[in-house]
């Protein structure tokens, strides 16, 4: 049995380990994310600076990362922009030496925690159509369609559908 993975909140000094794990997830899963590869890595320093003190600062967003011997995945907690008691579990990426192993599970609840903590009414999330794995998961930690879909924003062609779960 694999060792147990560690989920920690990013530090504000770890700009370039955010970089570094936004753009692994980016290259490994283009049909998973609003941006794409491309887009983002052209960022300049001062953009990962801001995107680290973001999800860093006290009452802002939260970013989590899921170790073993190295980082081997992530997650984000968001404020909604518009409804202030809901939050979004986004950007969620899980290695592929590291899946079916409960890191994204781990994730998932870090997520859930700082949200309940924070107070949110509920937690949404987007996923795009065909991701059984990812659809499975949202499922098992009891999120369900709320019937909203979309397009991805970095690939037009792909459908997403939101996915719900009240705190």
């Amino acid at each position: 049995m694999a060792d147990p993975v560690i989920v920690r909140r990013l530090r504000a000094d770890e700009a370039a380990l955010f970089k570094t794990l936004r753009l692994r997830a980016l290259a490994d899963a283009p049909a998973a994310f609003a941006h794409s590869h491309d887009e983002v890595s052209a960022e300049p320093d001062a953009y990962w600076a801001e995107m680290t003190r973001s999800v860093t600062e006290p009452g802002r967003h939260a970013m989590f990362v899921a170790e073993d011997e190295e980082a081997v995945g992530m997650s984000f907690g968001l404020v909604d922009r518009e409804r202030s008691s809901r939050a979004h579990l986004g950007g969620m990426w899980v290695a592929p030496t590291a899946r079916h192993r409960g890191v994204g599970r781990a994730l998932g609840d870090a997520v859930l925690a700082w949200a309940r903590e924070r107070g949110f009414a509920d937690v949404v999330l987007w996923v795009t159509e065909g991701n059984a794995d990812a659809v499975a998961l949202y499922e098992r930690m009891g999120f369900a369609c709320t019937g909203r879909r979309d397009r991805l924003p970095s690939s037009s062609g792909l459908a997403i559908y939101e996915m719900g779960l009240a705190l």
